[in-house]
């Protein structure tokens, strides 16, 4: 099985956190000697106008970014596409399999689920390991914001 790493980076802010992941997955894929795909175009205003427009911003980046993938391998003739986001214990499994299903079904190649989860904590390791970078959170302004704000059972806020 021949696989071929693909970057589309919508939702990643501020620009510095886009060149530190970017560069990341660059040397990533190099030393694996893996090929890799990576979208120059860093469309931060149609992401947020949309994330901001949708009833969840979450589904409305996994989609984007799954409808990404699916399209690219498409394109590229690959047998299939999934997303590195079923590594993490903080993404939701289901709502990615549901949409990536549908969206493989759509556009006519398939989407593979893995649950990686188990992995995730070594995969944490070995980035410092490697000295790798490692994001602080998921990856778009309100992610960021919601990582450094802890909600009070009142509604209030308490930054951290």
């Amino acid at each position: 099985m021949q696989i071929t790493l693909y970057m589309k980076t919508l939702n990643i802010h501020p620009f510095k956190e886009w060149k530190e992941r970017k560069k990341s997955f660059c040397r990533v894929a190099e030393e694996g000697n893996l090929p890799y795909i990576i979208e120059k175009e860093y469309p931060l205003e149609d992401f947020l106008r949309g994330a901001l427009e949708a009833d969840n911003r979450c589904a409305y980046c996994y989609e984007t970014r799954l409808r990404a993938a699916a399209e690219k391998g498409k394109e590229a003739g690959f047998d299939a596409f999934s997303t590195t986001l079923l590594v993490s214990p903080y993404q939701n499994h289901s709502l990615l399999t549901t949409l990536g299903q549908e969206i493989g079904e759509e556009m006519g190649i398939p989407f593979v689920y893995r649950d990686f989860r188990e992995g995730f904590q070594w995969a944490q390791e070995e980035a410092v390991r490697r000295e790798l970078y490692r994001q602080k959170y998921c990856g778009c302004v309100m992610s960021e914001r919601d990582r450094y704000r802890k909600v009070k059972k009142n509604g209030m806020a308490e930054h951290r």
